[in-house]
């Protein structure tokens, strides 16, 4: 049995589920999300529920309502794996912040596939590329976690047919190419340690290339257009009406939904809620929110040719080894900045593994091969 944490955007029945925001106060999830679920049934204990930023949308958890952090960020989870209060963990991935807190903490993190984990009792955001994931201490811990949680669930509309999905650590070998346009924006620590990788990589017999890649910037913008526009249609469920919080002052029902969310949200969500509108707006939608679908295809197919030649892609999951606290008047130019490293697979829908500090993405249905890389990563590296 390990000790699993759950992330607070991630119902588990009769606990509270505020998924780092005000907006949500006082609300009890009414069931387990499907992840859950089968979490229990695989033997293991839900531990904890660990704390995210508001919906996901910073960096960090930085400015999750009533525990914003100070000094040196670190994602909950993350930091809790590594320093053994719980055994593994389930987060989930929307704009690389899981993946982000796992290198920081030196942990394990994996976004599978789109849709073979099922999304069904996720507090969602942005449907189309959101998806949960395993944290765990290392590759083996990853994949039996995974295995566990992956397979179809007929609740969720965006699951795979695929009944049960099984996961392992393949050989190392083959080719890995390296994309020295993000490898170059990242500070000298996190250089050090995406070159220490490759190398145990190269010991174990894979072959290392350093190679271009320009997609990522447009990627980037395409996923945070995407992510914002489809955030701003999710959350307009949260009126002060139905659950969670409700502002103490209002006439009508213009200024509850008006006073709600002006108190209930923070000021990151707002501007992306801001953001999201304007894109899909009457005279934006065309050069915004359509071009992102189309710019989605282009990096899907870019990505898919890529695997052709290779069996995996070897980038920074960030930019630095540390993040200090920040203003939060700051924070959409900073984690737009910090997208352009996680964004791809969440844009494409193909798994992403963090492992020692440094990030690997590979084909769809290739989650073993990344387990193999990365144990064998690990291993050159101890």
């Amino acid at each position: 049995m390990k000790r699993i944490g759950i992330d607070d955007t991630i119902m588990i029945k009769g606990r509270p589920a505020q998924a780092g925001s005000r907006i949500m106060e006082g609300y009890k999830s009414l069931f387990d999300a499907e992840a859950v679920t089968r979490i229990k049934n695989a033997g293991h204990e839900i531990s904890c529920k660990t704390n995210t930023g508001e919906f996901g949308l910073d960096m960090l958890g930085e400015f999750s309502y009533g525990a914003e952090q100070e000094g040196k960020l670190a994602g909950d989870a993350a930091s809790k794996l590594a320093a053994g209060e719980i055994d593994g963990a389930l987060g989930v991935d929307m704009n690389g912040s899981a993946r982000r807190a796992a290198a920081l903490s030196g942990v394990v993190f994996i976004k599978p596939t789109y849709g073979t984990v099922s999304r069904h009792g996720v507090i969602s955001c942005a449907a189309s590329g959101e998806q949960i994931g395993v944290y765990a201490g290392d590759a083996a811990g990853a994949a039996e976690l995974l295995g566990a949680i992956a397979g179809h669930d007929d609740k969720d509309g965006t699951s795979l047919p695929e009944e049960k999905y099984e996961y392992s650590m393949e050989p190392a070998g083959g080719r890995v190419a390296v994309i020295r346009n993000l490898a170059d924006k990242a500070d000298d620590v996190t250089k050090q340690k995406l070159e220490a990788f490759a190398d145990s990589l190269r010991d174990a017999g894979t072959a290392v290339e350093e190679i271009g890649f320009e997609l990522c910037e447009a990627a980037n913008t395409a996923w945070q257009i995407l992510m914002c526009a489809e955030t701003c249609n999710n959350i307009s469920r949260y009126d002060g009406v139905k659950f969670g919080y409700r502002a103490d002052k209002f006439k009508n029902i213009d200024e509850l939904y008006v006073n709600t969310r002006t108190e209930g949200f923070n000021f990151l969500t707002k501007a992306v809620i801001l953001y999201g509108s304007d894109a899909l707006s009457k005279t934006r939608y065309k050069d915004c929110y359509e071009k992102s679908l189309k710019i989605r295809r282009i990096a899907a197919d870019a990505m898919a040719k890529l695997f052709e030649k290779y069996d995996a892609v070897l980038t920074p999951a960030c930019s630095r080894r540390e993040y200090e606290a920040y203003d939060i008047h700051e924070a959409f130019g900073r984690v737009f900045a910090e997208g352009e490293f996680t964004a791809i697979p969440n844009l494409t829908g193909i798994p992403a593994l963090v492992s020692s500090g440094v990030q690997l993405m590979g084909n769809k249905f290739c989650e073993s091969r990344l387990l193999g890389f990365a144990e064998a990563g690990e291993r050159g590296l101890k």
